[in-house]
């Protein structure tokens, strides 16, 4: 390329944009393009800047807001977990059939579902991730499947209802001015973000998500965090299952189908990376609430569900857009300037760099 080209205003345009896409953060630019639409909705939708609305879409993302919280140790160890959405219809059967079955106190039965639920994750996904050194794409992808199918079986695709004081507290009683659902949430946020930022545990998750060989050659024992992470993120789905059968007063077979992809969606957008080791809790929750907002505005405008689930899904592929770009910054400014190469290419400098 000529010096001229090298340095015409166009090129030094996109290098600057390049440049300053790098210094920012992603967490702020969600941040901003919350408090955005957050601001557009209030003024265009006279329903939406109302107390009754905001509790309600808070308590309407408690269930992917924990969830995601559950996801972002799976995404930090550079894991993802598709099975979540799977195992929350999965905890809330056995919730149904604990209590409404088996005749166990409902008290007994919450506290069971949520152990049945981190040991589920932990010692399917974690130890065939961790242990036996499987792929965490397909294994998840495969229990997405193996747990749907078993909830259909033990369920005959029959929703059951669940008879209970306790469980419809849960879902709808307010404590101190604001629903339950939204205390859970604030709960499972500070213990995450605890965890995280001053254990152990959580130095142990972000070494592994860096340079997995590097956290092993240090001491760290590997396969033990990562059973970990699956066992947290089983955790988040069974207490989202509960929450769910609260809400709805009962346990569905139809439940949790699209939560994968939004808890996804909302962990890449709150800044963790695909590839591990960067990223936190606080940005997920940002992700959260941007999703959900967003949801709930187009859903007071009177835009169809269908629409919202494109809408997710651009987002999506937004998110993963920016991941790379994030961790290539370069990217940007050859997809710009026209001269990006190819993902199979020999030059690309991601791949050298993995080589």
């Amino acid at each position: 390329m000529s010096t001229e080209a090298t340095s015409s205003p166009w090129n030094r345009v996109s290098a600057g944009v390049a440049e300053a896409w790098t210094a920012a953060s992603r967490f702020a630019v969600v941040a901003l393009l919350l408090l955005f639409i957050f601001i557009v909705f209030s003024i265009t939708q006279p329903d939406f800047l109302t107390s009754s609305n905001i509790q309600n879409l808070l308590s309407s993302v408690s269930i992917l807001f924990v969830i995601s919280i559950g996801m972002t140790f799976v995404v930090l160890t550079g894991g993802i977990d598709l099975s979540v959405g799977s195992l929350l219809a999965l905890t809330g059967l056995i919730l149904s059939k604990l209590f409404t079955e088996a005749g166990l106190p409902i008290g007994l039965a919450v506290f069971i579902t949520l152990v049945a639920g981190a040991l589920i994750g932990g010692c399917v996904n974690g130890v065939l991730v961790g242990r036996v050194g499987l792929s965490f794409f397909v294994v998840t992808l495969g229990t997405l499947s193996l747990y749907r199918g078993i909830v259909n079986i033990w369920s005959g695709t029959k929703t059951t209802y669940i008879d209970s004081w306790f469980i419809s507290d849960i879902g709808f009683r307010h404590v101190l001015g604001l629903p339950i659902p939204i205390w859970i949430m604030i709960a499972t946020f500070v213990v995450a973000f605890v965890v995280l930022r001053w254990t152990y545990f959580g130095r142990d998750v972000y070494a592994v998500g860096g340079n997995i060989e590097a956290a092993r050659l240090s001491g760290i024992n590997v396969p033990r965090t990562l059973i970990l992470v699956y066992a947290i993120a089983g955790l988040a789905a069974a207490i989202g299952g509960i929450v769910q059968a609260a809400r709805l007063g009962a346990s569905s077979p139809l439940v949790g189908e699209s939560t994968p992809l939004d808890a996804a969606a909302a962990v890449l957008l709150g800044g963790t990376s695909f590839l591990g080791g960067i990223g936190g809790v606080t940005g997920s929750a940002v992700g959260v609430l941007f999703i959900g907002t967003l949801q709930n505005g187009l859903s007071i405008a009177g835009v169809s569900s269908f629409w919202q689930q494109v809408v997710t899904g651009a987002i999506l592929i937004v998110a993963i857009a920016i991941d790379r770009i994030q961790q290539d910054p370069s990217r940007f400014r050859r997809a710009v300037e026209g001269g990006g190469h190819g993902p199979t290419s020999t030059s690309e400098p991601g791949m050298v760099d993995e080589a």
